[in-house]
């Protein structure tokens, strides 16, 4: 359904995308066109502070960014050019609150009644990450933060998930 039409197709990618990569909303709406590099499967990333980083996407969003350059972006451009990534239906650079409103719009259309947010995909991202053994440093890294006291913010555990862990591990668990 979401391939139906190339704006369905923009959103679904930035979807990805952005819970792929735990980027920022204004750095996903910033990526310039030159920021993916195919062939590695990375992006090149200007965060705060104008800080650059080199952030994996995995290969499901891969392809979701490679179908969507190859096919969607071209019939957004209408034989425009532009130097950003994800484009408006003029062609523009998206913006960072048009970005929101989309992304309010997709959790309506799905069902979804509580408020979302871009950085509830970070979030999740971060979250992930960590609950499946990531190490704090490589998580730091691809968030693009500075101090790594910040990501620690994300290593919150729910209590039931300490005392399933500490039966499991502890010799009087």
């Amino acid at each position: 359904l979401y391939r139906e039409n190339p704006l369905g197709a923009r959103n679904h990618t930035m979807l990805h995308l952005l819970y792929a990569t735990g980027l920022r909303v204004s750095e996903l709406v910033k990526l310039p066109l030159v920021s993916f590099n195919r062939h590695s499967g990375n992006l090149r990333v200007l965060g705060k502070g104008n800080k650059e980083r080199i952030v994996p996407i995995g290969e499901q969003a891969r392809i979701l960014l490679e179908e969507y350059l190859d096919h969607t972006r071209p019939q957004l451009l209408h034989g425009r050019t532009s130097p950003s990534l994800f484009l408006t239906t003029r062609g523009k650079a998206m913006t960072r609150n048009r970005y929101w409103q989309i992304l309010k719009d997709i959790a309506v259309q799905a069902g979804i009644r509580k408020e979302i947010s871009p950085h509830a995909l970070r979030h999740s991202f971060a979250t992930h990450l960590l609950e499946n053994g990531a190490d704090l440093r490589s998580v730091q890294l691809m968030l693009g933060h500075s101090d790594i006291s910040t990501t620690q913010l994300y290593t919150h555990v729910e209590h039931s998930r300490l005392k399933s862990i500490h039966k499991k591990f502890h010799p009087r668990g």
